[in-house]
């Protein structure tokens, strides 16, 4: 393989798998905290703060899994499809909300947007690597 495309793919489960850890770790932590951030206030509503939270481990583990790609060969390509299933899901999520409910916060729409780039990026490496040019059928 490519060692330029093997880096790429490697810092690209870095940072995408950094993030999903980040986030699942900040809706557990202090979701208030983190919701607030982007003027959502879930108050003390229990049932309310159980379904923003209910993603937060998944997102946890899958961005350990995404980050353990980046550094164990044999879990880079699955972790890079489960990194862009996980991140274009979010952003088309997002596209549709905002299409239906209108704009949300501005810190919302910046993930959309980030979120819509780091799973077409994977997509891309994923498309590169399955590339006969690139040394891999």
């Amino acid at each position: 393989m490519n060692e330029t495309l093997l880096k790429t793919q490697r810092a690209l489960l870095f940072i995408a798998g950094a993030i999903l850890v980040a986030v699942g770790v900040f809706i557990l932590v202090s979701p208030h905290a983190f919701f607030a951030s982007n003027d959502i206030y879930p108050g003390e509503n229990v049932s309310l703060l159980n379904e923003l939270k209910a993603p937060a481990v998944l997102l946890l583990g899958a961005g350990a899994f995404v980050v353990a790609g980046g550094f164990r060969r044999s879990l880079s390509d699955p972790a890079t499809w489960l990194a862009a299933l996980v991140y274009l899901s979010y952003a088309a999520s997002r596209a549709l909300s905002m299409g239906v409910d209108g704009m949300p916060a501005e810190g919302l729409v910046q993930a959309a947007v980030l979120e819509g780039a780091l799973g077409l990026l994977c997509l891309a490496i994923m498309a590169v690597r399955r590339d006969p040019d690139t040394g891999r059928a």
